[in-house]
């Protein structure tokens, strides 16, 4: 199985009704992407000087159910979004 875990860093001006529109998109993932076996998000609550604003925890099979995601149409327009939102976005996938 392979973890997916990214974090986000919203730039300043970054409204709220953006962010609530990125939410609603990654809420409705789960249910067009048949690869997603777990998906988890939501927004810092600590906010912390070494905080990200947001994080997203995912599961996937394998390597290949991943990479099906990562060109998947309607994870794209996620990506489309949260390019236009985030200063910084990092990410790490891992084995479990």
């Amino acid at each position: 199985m392979i973890r997916h875990v990214v974090f986000m860093k919203f730039k300043p001006e970054t409204s709220e009704a953006s962010i609530a529109e990125v939410e609603m998109h990654l809420g409705r993932l789960p249910g067009l992407i048949p690869d997603i076996l777990a998906y988890e998000f939501g927004r810092d609550i600590v906010r912390s000087e070494r905080s990200y604003d947001f994080a997203l925890v995912s599961s996937f099979k394998d390597l290949d159910a991943l990479r099906r995601y990562q060109v998947h149409p309607d994870h794209l327009v996620v990506v489309d979004l949260l390019k236009g939102i985030c200063e910084r976005l990092v990410a790490v996938d891992f084995e479990m």
